[in-house]
């Protein structure tokens, strides 16, 4: 796994004409001031953050290289990439499909081969639930975040609302979305709501509800943050370093706010396991 610099940079090099900015791999190993946000303003923040690493095949700057290598050019230069090595192309773009060709396709190289996190008796349940949580609550806080217009922006967060409170009414009962293991639906569920407080409900104006004052879904991301493997992933300097800074129209001069420390709470004690 090779993680990209979280702040958005032009992909190709001045004077081109080109403005497009996206992902980038890490200039340098050495940690220090060195980038701004695509518009010069900013920072400076590291030109390398921790866990950074250049491509390790092809030596690509960018993300953009990676796609036009692959003979995929249409703008929509996203990152997770689930990328095959020997056929030098990309296999898939979309997280959710990555997450279920790992849940099953490598087990034999897998420490923890019997985890399955999409069981066959319950894809249906998986399904019906994510169904219906994605548009809402996942990339409900896209469409809040890029409204455009004061009603998409209210419409948005009105079907954000409904959603945050409908899982928060199952997970008052329930330990997790669908049944007593933990499933894909959980991570899905969890990536967004480990976000909320720090970023969506400042950055994309969803500041109706919050994580934190939400006993349940506190100690729901709790529960997952405290598993073993899961904490590791979660790097919220970079989270915030990439939302706050890779948007020069939404934040002109990529001002972090501090915030009041949610990881913290995510180290306390929690009781979900008393739950079915």
């Amino acid at each position: 796994m090779t993680v990209v610099h979280p702040i958005w940079q032009s992909t190709q090099p001045d004077g081109s004409g080109d403005d497009h900015r996206g992902w980038v791999f890490a200039k340098s190993r050495t940690r220090g001031g060195g980038v701004s946000n695509s518009d010069g303003l900013g920072g400076p923040f590291p030109n390398c953050y921790e866990g950074n690493q250049p491509d390790p095949i092809h030596g690509a700057a960018s993300m953009r290289e990676l796609y036009e290598k692959s003979g995929n050019a249409d703008g929509n230069y996203k990152v997770p990439i689930l990328w095959d090595k020997q056929t030098g192309t990309i296999v898939s773009k979309e997280s959710w499909q990555i997450m279920r060709i790992l849940n099953v396709a490598f087990n034999e190289f897998a420490k923890n081969p019997g985890l399955d996190l999409y069981p066959e008796g319950d894809r249906s349940k998986i399904d019906a639930v994510c169904d219906w949580m994605y548009p809402t609550l996942n990339n409900g806080v896209y469409r809040c975040g890029f409204a455009m217009t004061q009603k998409a922006y209210d419409d948005s967060l009105d079907d954000l609302a409904v959603a945050f409170d409908q899982v928060e009414g199952h997970l008052r009962k329930h330990r997790y979305l669908c049944g007593p293991a933990l499933t894909e639906a959980d991570l899905r569920l969890f990536v967004t709501l480990i976000r909320f407080d720090e970023v969506y409900s400042i950055y994309f104006k969803c500041n109706v509800r919050s994580v934190a004052d939400s006993p349940t879904l506190l100690g729901y991301c709790q529960d997952l943050y405290q598993m073993v493997g899961i904490r590791e992933t979660i790097d919220m300097q970079q989270i915030k370093a990439h939302y706050y800074c890779s948007h020069p129209d939404l934040n002109r001069y990529s001002i972090i706010p501090r915030g009041r420390g949610f990881l913290k709470l995510l180290e306390e004690h929690h009781n979900r396991s008393d739950l079915p």
